[in-house]
């Protein structure tokens, strides 16, 4: 959600930044501290790194990692008021849904999970709809860490990686993912070239069988490197943190915190971001 609210670049500009993909790759690492380019083009691993380093680690001679964290917190707290109102905002449920989310998120391992120990090292917010926020940004990276191991796994670098998960028609659509990982039509035709010779994609830039198959295994591996956190609370815990995050995804929703051509018809998914 916080990528695509307006809020997001207002508050990062507002504290030095330069607006556009430098509010992304800076508010995203900014938890790292001031790492350069080849950090966080690793840890994200499906951007181009010459388009990382077009904006990384220019980004900390203009505001410092802490001003950017303040910043991204202050964004996503008038973001969320704003989508959901304030009534929503200070309800019990919100207040319940962040009591379970940092649970679970205090229960994941850092170990080899470079992005999701860094959030989880940051300092716990006070408002609960911040600390639903930040915990479920915690959960969020610990399984997209995870998730890049097992495409490293699978030999398929980032662009390979991106070209595939966008043909299984769940992610972003073609032209947002090329455009905003910031790969040519010649770098993205290359990667649809090796993936074919692979025999994971047919003439059409189509999953064949067994790049579906792939793709599945990659996906549930991913579940289940990711459910450890989860067990801490119980069936009935995951449940309710379920039901009371499902409303809100849909009230985000209705209020339109995605923008239109972004997302495949499919919809998309906790990976689309790889």
């Amino acid at each position: 959600m916080t990528y695509f609210a307006p809020e997001t670049e207002q508050q990062l500009t507002a504290a030095g930044l330069r607006p556009g993909r430098m509010c992304y790759f800076a508010g995203r690492s900014a938890a790292m501290g001031a790492v350069g380019a080849p950090a966080v083009a690793a840890t994200f691993y499906n951007f181009n790194p010459a388009l990382v380093a077009r904006h990384v680690p220019q980004a900390w001679s203009l505001a410092a990692p802490a001003a950017v964290l303040d910043a991204r917190f202050a964004s996503v707290d008038a973001a969320l008021r704003r989508m959901l109102g304030d009534d929503v905002v200070t309800s019990p449920e919100v207040a319940e849904a962040a009591g379970l989310a940092r649970r679970a998120a205090e229960a994941c391992s850092g170990a080899g999970r470079a992005l999701a120990a860094a959030h989880l090292g940051l300092e716990w917010p006070a408002a609960p709809h911040l600390v639903l926020w930040h915990a479920v940004t915690v959960l969020r990276e610990h399984r997209g860490d995870g998730h890049v191991a097992l495409l490293l796994a699978a030999e398929l670098p980032g662009v390979q990686a991106l070209v595939s998960y966008t043909a299984t028609g769940r992610g972003f659509v073609r032209e947002f993912a090329q455009a905003s990982r910031g790969f040519s039509a010649l770098e993205w035709a290359d990667a649809e070239r090796e993936l074919a010779r692979r025999g994971l994609l047919d003439d059409d830039g189509a999953l064949t069988p067994d790049g579906v198959a792939l793709r599945e295994q990659i996906e549930a591996d991913t579940d289940r490197l990711a459910a450890g956190p989860w067990s801490v609370l119980g069936a009935d815990g995951a449940a309710r943190l379920g039901e009371i995050g499902a409303r809100l995804v849909r009230a985000l929703l209705a209020a339109g915190c995605f923008p239109d051509n972004v997302f495949a018809a499919r919809g998309g998914s906790a990976t689309a971001r790889r």
